[in-house]
């Protein structure tokens, strides 16, 4: 490891309230998709790490789920709790407001902030503002609300803006050495990502036709001459729900299964066979030991 000697790294949260495009953002900073997107909210269930590695510095960001302000489930607590939990210790959030758009859901997260690490405003979907004049007195506003050390507008999902936002976070960082290696991008198992990427098809694919309530949990993972082995379980709430996801003659749930694992062998490198079928476990979003299970806590 190289001397921590004019090289700065550290842990950094992104955090908002859902569907402001955290996601994209770190799949952008990281040049690869480690955490899954949708339009929907709430997609991102679990604290992601992604790691970003330049000459002098390594950012590890940590992504979270969205701020629930809405539902009190076990499910939606917990990922509260997760959000609470990741603001803690790190050394830099970045706090993520989509542009010209400042509601009672954005201004719920601030009282987590106040105390905690420096803070930066990352100022999203910019490339969505037709006037780009707007800006200049909504990032006032975000200014006198929160007194950030840094307020960047951004483009997640075009890339515009990202190398500012690392730059102004590269400033808060400690002086030490890369806290992990050069080449790796995230802390998520290979059985993580899988599941997520298959729990993204299901946000992408099926829309409003599904509720919420869906999950997915690997069964099997095995890694046999290079071909990785998945067997796959779609957790849903309600017997209707079954037929949503299977489809007319098995089709939806083939179109998933397809486009999950063409992400996967991109993503891992290499072939996969994945096997997916459908479970009905009523209540699972309110069962605290099958949310432990699936690495929600």
């Amino acid at each position: 490891m190289n001397s921590n000697k004019e090289h700065r790294s550290g842990y950094v949260a992104i955090v908002g309230q859902p569907n402001v495009g955290k996601s994209t953002l770190l799949n952008q900073l990281v040049g690869q998709k480690i955490s899954i997107t949708s339009r929907r909210p709430q997609t991102t269930r679990q604290r992601i790490i992604g790691i970003v590695t330049q000459p002098g510095a390594q950012f590890v960001f940590v992504d979270t789920p969205g701020f629930q302000t809405r539902h009190g489930n076990a499910l939606n607590r917990m990922m509260n709790r997760s959000v609470s939990r990741s603001v803690v210790d790190v050394d830099a959030v970045v706090w993520v407001i989509e542009a010209l758009h400042l509601n009672a859901g954005d201004q719920a997260v601030l009282p987590l902030l106040q105390d905690g690490a420096p803070l930066i405003i990352a100022v999203n979907k910019i490339d969505e503002v037709g006037n780009k004049n707007e800006l200049l007195p909504f990032m006032q506003k975000l200014d006198e609300l929160a007194h950030p050390r840094a307020i960047v507008p951004v483009s997640a999902k075009t890339g515009i803006g990202t190398e500012d936002l690392l730059n102004a976070i590269r400033e808060l960082l400690p002086e030490r050495a890369r806290l992990y290696g050069e080449d790796e991008i995230t802390t998520a198992s290979e059985r993580t990502l899988a599941a997520e990427l298959i729990r993204e098809k299901l946000f992408r694919l099926l829309g409003e036709e599904l509720p919420y309530s869906a999950m997915v949990e690997i069964e099997k993972f095995e890694i046999v001459d290079g071909l990785r082995r998945i067997h796959a379980g779609i957790l849903v709430d309600k017997a209707g729900h079954k037929g949503i996801v299977i489809g007319k003659g098995g089709e939806k749930l083939k179109q998933i299964a397809s486009q999950a694992r063409t992400d996967m062998e991109r993503l891992f490198g290499g072939k996969v066979f994945l096997e997916v079928w459908v479970k009905v476990k009523s209540g699972w979003a309110d069962d605290a030991a099958t949310l432990r299970r699936l690495g929600i806590d």
